[in-house]
């Protein structure tokens, strides 16, 4: 699948286990772990099937395990290189705070229980849910149930206790600007003592990003994965463009993976436009120096076109999971891994 200036998608696997968008795909003992979403365009009753991709054999497997919780709009992390912690998402009757689990040496799912003095959101759908530690996370985005939705965004810190199952959450003191279907980019300040912090992209008309947290020098202690090489080819991507400090406007259910001091976003739904909008457009935040740049890679492609789908980082590679392609309906089986050319 051919790309524009410099990059393009190559297929690595196709399966029809795999042909489902707004599902969660994540990173857990050196497979890909997909929870439930919507098999197709406009389905009301989210999946609750498990599937599992194997990067290194390119396999596709089901999880046998019952129980799995029926979620779309979801956020799913690991913890303790054990579990799988889902949180939130839509159940295809309400939004949900709740934290579900898979226990992947047990091969068990389990409903965790909220502990003491828990603070949770009235229900959460198409949020971010970020790891801040292996038991704390950060979560934002719009709350509400079915009939009310707040007019502004909310952040939460999430705190997991494996050991006794439980969760607790507890509400920040700052709130964004309303937004639904954004990304979340924990990324480093500039500076010889660099922090972190938590940028909001998209989910919004504003071109605007936003800090969710900010953290000063040594207190995140997330180790993110290494992928010299293809930070290597983002910089010279991004050295054959002209930056700019605009971000893209109107744009939700896209992807964000954080490559070094790189933000990659891909696909999405654009909200400046009433047909075809469907994106197949590559963004890279680029946080080398100050002010922070926007670089957008545009692409003529058709058959590229996703919204709702995953990227995930692996062993120095980009890979594109599901989504919903260009008709807006039909959801893509592949697997996908970014090739850059430049």
């Amino acid at each position: 699948m051919a790309g524009a200036r410099g990059w393009t998608w190559r297929s690595v696997a196709q399966d029809e286990l795999l042909a489902r968008a707004f599902h969660s795909c994540t990173e857990l003992r050196e497979h890909f772990y997909l929870v439930g979403g919507l098999l197709e365009g406009g389905a009301r009753e989210p999946s609750s099937d498990t599937v599992v991709f194997d990067p290194a054999g390119g396999q596709v497997v089901r999880v046998g395990t019952p129980g799995g919780p029926g979620r779309s709009h979801h956020e799913a992390v690991p913890v303790g290189g054990r579990w799988l912690c889902v949180v939130g998402g839509w159940d295809g009757a309400r939004r949900l705070a709740t934290v579900v689990a898979l226990d992947t040496e047990r091969g068990v799912w389990e409903a965790w229980a909220a502990a003491p003095g828990n603070c949770p959101p009235a229900g959460l759908s198409s949020h971010t849910c970020t790891r801040l530690s292996d038991r704390e996370l950060r979560v934002a985005g719009r709350e509400g149930g079915t009939r009310t939705q707040r007019h502004y965004g909310s952040v939460y810190t999430l705190r997991l206790d494996p050991g006794a199952r439980t969760y607790s959450y507890k509400e920040e003191g700052c709130h964004t600007v309303s937004r639904s279907g954004h990304c979340a980019a924990l990324l480093q300040t500039p500076g010889p003592h660099p922090g972190h912090q938590l940028l909001l992209f998209g989910g919004c008309n504003s071109a605007e990003s936003e800090v969710a947290g900010h953290w000063s020098h040594g207190k995140i202690k997330e180790e993110t994965p290494v992928a010299p090489h293809l930070m290597e080819q983002l910089s010279r991507l991004v050295s054959s463009g002209q930056g700019s400090q605009q971000g893209p406007r109107g744009l939700r259910h896209h992807s964000c993976s954080v490559v070094g001091p790189f933000a990659v976003l891909f696909g999405g739904e654009t909200l400046t436009r009433a047909r075809d909008s469907v994106c197949n457009d590559l963004y890279i935040y680029d946080t080398r120096r100050s002010p922070s740049l926007w670089y957008h890679f545009p692409c003529a492609d058709r058959h590229l076109k996703r919204m709702g789908h995953r990227t995930c980082l692996w062993n120095d590679q980009l890979y594109l999971v599901g989504g919903i392609g260009e008709d807006g309906r039909t959801a893509c089986p592949q697997v996908c891994t970014l090739d850059l050319f430049i």
